[in-house]
């Protein structure tokens, strides 16, 4: 995929995770989880406020078109179009005509309650799975503790 200088190629990884890699050292990972009971949309919305947020994002990158990520992510169209519409009116994204969707505000700034909010979905999330498996906290830990390392 490649507008206006931009070549993007995207990497499938896991079931509904889709890593976009930038030419520009970016990167934003969309991961859709069915089990959090928060639409997809919102999830797309969610992550990409979060990657403007931290900077993976900036003014003028292309997004991947409707279509293609919709593909991807093995979603609806609707739900992308959705999702990328949302954010058309919050003047976060802009779409030209036969040309793609950009970032066209990277003012977006995160509460720390936002980012509080956000690291305890993703605990919760990561525990659950974990201790299914039957892993002990302390396993995790020094786990995360040796990825943090590399």
């Amino acid at each position: 995929m490649e507008s206006q200088g931009l070549l993007a190629k995207i990497c499938k990884c896991h079931c509904n995770h889709v890593v976009l890699y930038y030419t520009y050292s970016t990167m934003i990972t969309f991961n859709l989880d069915p089990r959090t009971g928060v639409p997809f949309y919102r999830q797309i919305i969610d992550q990409i406020k979060f990657g403007i947020a931290k900077g993976n994002l900036k003014v003028g990158e292309q997004l991947p078109t409707v279509r293609s990520l919709a593909v991807e992510l093995k979603v609806n169209l609707n739900t992308v179009a959705k999702a990328y519409k949302e954010l058309e009116i919050l003047n976060v994204l802009e779409t030209q005509q036969g040309t793609g969707t950009f970032i066209n505000n990277s003012e977006i700034q995160l509460s720390k309650i936002e980012m509080k909010q956000k690291l305890e979905e993703i605990c919760d999330e990561f525990s659950t799975i974990a201790f299914s498996y039957g892993f002990s906290l302390d396993t995790v830990i020094n786990e995360l503790q040796k990825r943090i390392k590399k």
